[in-house]
């Protein structure tokens, strides 16, 4: 049987992660702090040894304002933990051959003009960006020798939770029109492709590095907002502008970086290596979550 280590088993990506391996038939080794699970600051060698595949999603959500508390929170939960899993990996008899740690598409620059690939890509600047590139060295630093891949998140969209619930809130209550100018890319992932690309990348021992889990095919944030009217909310929605979303960032203390960077990530090594996206259309994609998704307000985790 294929056994699996998930760090980070409790947070959106890796419930669904979890439910998806089970459902196929694997085991899964769990890393975190609940019941169960494997515990951060203890010996993590017996957890890893003679696994198949690590693959480390640990870290605290962004979705908060960015004070000195939660940056460092932000930080530290994400390299301390990677650099944790190195030391522990460095330490097996029998190491899993592939190392799938989280990163994020926010590492590339805010970009209008041209998508951004693992090839040439060019990174951005700012705090997010730091965060990004700090995981990513720690990453890449760990002196063990198993296959690395940086998993270089687009906003990954599923039916219950993560970023897409305050959005179908905001269009339920006639709020879900342009956010900004409306003109800023989003690259964006379904839950399902997520799924599908961490097990095709645990397939493809000839991959290493960053790979960006993104949809093929990234909209602007007036069609997604357009969309998820049309099939979660209202068919008119009031347009935000930028000192609107400002505000409502401060009353429900998230940062509008989450909303007004424009991302325009390109999957290019899930391409070139043959994966086919489940859902490569954000329509799709939101037909499919509108089908699992209830009615009324949905939770919506505060930072």
């Amino acid at each position: 049987m294929t056994t699996v280590v998930l760090a980070g088993a409790t947070g959106f990506l890796g419930r669904h992660l979890t439910r998806a391996f089970t459902a196929d038939g694997v085991a899964v080794r769990t890393i975190g702090r609940t019941s169960g699970d494997a515990r951060w600051g203890e010996d993590l060698r017996h957890v890893l040894d003679g696994s198949d595949a690590l693959v480390n999603l640990a870290g605290r959500s962004v979705s908060c304002r960015y004070t000195k508390r939660t940056a460092d929170e932000i930080f530290t939960s994400r390299t301390e933990t990677t650099k944790a899993l190195g030391v522990a990996l460095a330490g097996c008899a029998s190491p899993p051959p592939v190392w799938l740690n989280a990163s994020t598409g926010t590492i590339y620059r805010d970009a209008r003009d041209r998508p951004q690939d693992e090839g040439s890509g060019e990174l951005g600047t700012g705090f997010s960006v730091a965060v990004a590139r700090a995981w990513e060295h720690e990453l890449g630093s760990a002196p063990v020798p198993v296959r690395k891949v940086a998993l270089r998140t687009a906003i990954a969209l599923g039916s219950d939770g993560g970023a897409l619930n305050p959005l179908i809130n905001l269009a339920r209550m006639g709020f879900g029109g342009t956010q900004g100018d409306g003109g800023q890319l989003v690259s964006w992932v379904h839950v399902d492709d997520v799924y599908g690309a961490v097990r095709h990348l645990m397939a493809r021992d000839d991959v290493a590095g960053p790979v960006n889990l993104a949809a093929p095919h990234p909209v602007t944030n007036t069609e997604l907002m357009a969309a998820v009217r049309r099939h979660l909310g209202r068919r008119f929605g009031v347009p935000l502008p930028t000192w609107a979303l400002e505000l409502g960032a401060r009353v429900i203390r998230t940062e509008t970086e989450l909303v007004l960077k424009s991302r325009w990530v390109h999957p290019a090594v899930l391409l070139r290596t043959g994966y086919t996206f489940r859902h490569p259309t954000v329509d799709g994609a939101l037909a499919a979550i509108a089908a699992e998704t209830r009615r009324g307000l949905l939770p919506v985790q505060l930072g």
